[in-house]
């Protein structure tokens, strides 16, 4: 444990933005998830929605960047596009 006030305060920060950070990386996870096992049925366009306004919003919150955000999107979207295809 630091000695330092300011560090010790650091600390306390960290691993705040820590949990936080945690939370929505997996709320992230989990809708792209369930966005994948939607794609082919009915409630698809609903999730990938869902599913892109949760990645927008960790990105405009700096959880992740913005690329890794448009890469997300960009690859469920592919996905989705693919399954209607071949459907």
């Amino acid at each position: 444990m630091p000695n330092i006030k300011s560090v010790v305060k650091d600390v306390k920060k960290s691993r705040e933005r820590r949990l936080r950070n945690l939370t929505w990386r997996s709320k992230i996870k989990t809708f792209s998830k369930k966005t994948r096992q939607a794609i082919g049925t009915e409630q698809e366009g609903q999730m990938l929605k869902m599913t892109a306004s949760v990645v927008d919003s960790a990105a405009q919150k700096g959880i992740i960047h913005k690329n890794a955000a448009a890469r997300r999107k960009s690859r469920l979207m592919k996905r989705a596009a693919q399954a209607a295809k071949t459907a």
